[in-house]
């Protein structure tokens, strides 16, 4: 049975498939009649909308499968893939249109226009504008790039619409055509919308940082249960809109036992997937409050202090029977030899404790 979010982007689909195609047809016949390449591009562009809202209701069917056994995290990344080729819809379309207005600029073109070709225009723009915010809004309640991407797309329509109504006054009025000349324009800006999308969507496929807004309020959620000193190393991992796993290390006291522990972080656990809908592991980090691992610790932040591509230290810990110390560096990604700078902050960090073996896990900010 369909979700209620699949539903959702079906039924705002459909309605820009029904739209799109009625006004391709009207933008079709009145840019034959009138000899204008740039509503006939138009008219192309309403079918490549229409086209993309197709695939973005098979993407999220599709998406909407059940987890098997080769594919245990679901299919919700599909959503991802329909977003790329609705990319490149927009992007060859684009490209087609810009071949079509060169030659329209090399081998000329006239146009004639009537009252009616603008009043059909003109519906045009405002049921694009309906269009287009009615599936932003409902993109972004979902949670639907592709449909985000359709409403501005449609927004975008609207302007494109306006600008050949504009061509078309300047024709009647003072026999001046740039039609052509626009045609190029609106191509060229179709284009840059589906490098754009490409982008976009293939960051979503590759994986990128997750927002600074996001992990800050989840690691602001657990630092507010009792026990937990902080939360840091935050990975998330999006497995479609609706599917996020990831993993967090929490700093506990270090006279928690086992027991104490996993209550602990089952809690937590179950109360962001609730709240948030993101499910967590975590890793431990031990965590001694006497003073001398305070002064310990202070003598090696000192050491690093100056050091302006580290960005944090945590779990700090000193086994005294080994007489190591064990802590993590988060350093920038302007570090380009990890091994290196290791062996360079190990000995900063060393000359600030002595006697003691240095042990520095470094690792870059993959979040805030």
């Amino acid at each position: 049975m369909a979700s209620e979010r699949e539903k959702e982007i079906v039924k705002a689909s459909s309605i820009g498939i029904g739209a799109n195609v009625l006004l391709a047809g009207f933008k079709a016949g009145i840019g034959l009649l009138s000899g204008s390449i740039a509503v006939v591009l138009d008219a192309v562009n309403n079918v490549s909308d229409a086209l993309s809202s197709i695939i973005t209701i098979v993407g999220a069917k599709l998406a909407s499968r059940r987890p098997t056994r080769n594919h245990p995290l679901g299919y919700g990344r599909i959503e991802y893939i329909s977003a790329t080729l609705i990319a490149f819809i927009v992007l060859l379309a684009g490209v087609a249109a810009f071949k079509e207005s060169v030659k329209a600029i090399i081998n000329g073109n006239e146009t004639e226009y009537d009252v009616w070709s603008f009043v059909v225009m003109a519906i045009a723009v405002l049921v694009k504008i309906v269009l287009g915010r009615y599936t932003q809004k409902v993109g972004e309640q979902v949670q639907s790039q592709s449909l985000v991407a359709s409403g501005t797309d449609a927004i975008f329509d609207a302007v494109v619409t306006t600008s050949t109504i504009v061509s078309a006054m300047i024709m009647v009025i003072w026999q001046v055509n740039i039609d052509g000349w626009l045609g190029a324009a609106i191509s060229i800006v179709i284009i840059k919308a589906g490098i754009d999308l490409i982008r976009n969507t293939m960051n979503d496929l590759l994986g990128c940082r997750m927002s600074a807004e996001t992990t800050k309020k989840l690691k602001n959620m657990i630092t507010k249960y009792p026990g937990v000193y902080g939360a840091y190393d935050m990975i998330l991992n999006n497995y479609g809109p609706e599917y996020t796993i990831g993993s967090v290390n929490i700093e506990v006291p270090a006279e928690m036992n086992a027991e104490e522990i996993h209550r602990l972080s089952r809690r937590i656990q179950n109360d962001i997937y609730l709240q948030e809908g993101v499910n967590l592991t975590f890793g431990i980090y031990s965590v001694r409050d006497d003073e001398d691992t305070k002064a310990k610790r202070q003598a090696v932040v000192s050491a690093l202090k100056e050091e302006k591509d580290v960005l944090q230290i945590h779990a700090f810990y000193i086994d005294e029977e080994t007489k190591t110390t064990y802590f993590d560096a988060v350093i920038t990604f302007n570090v380009k030899d990890l091994a290196d700078y290791r062996k360079h902050l190990t000995t900063l960090s060393e000359n600030a404790i002595p006697g003691y073996k240095v042990t520095i896990q470094v690792e870059y900010d993959v979040s805030d």
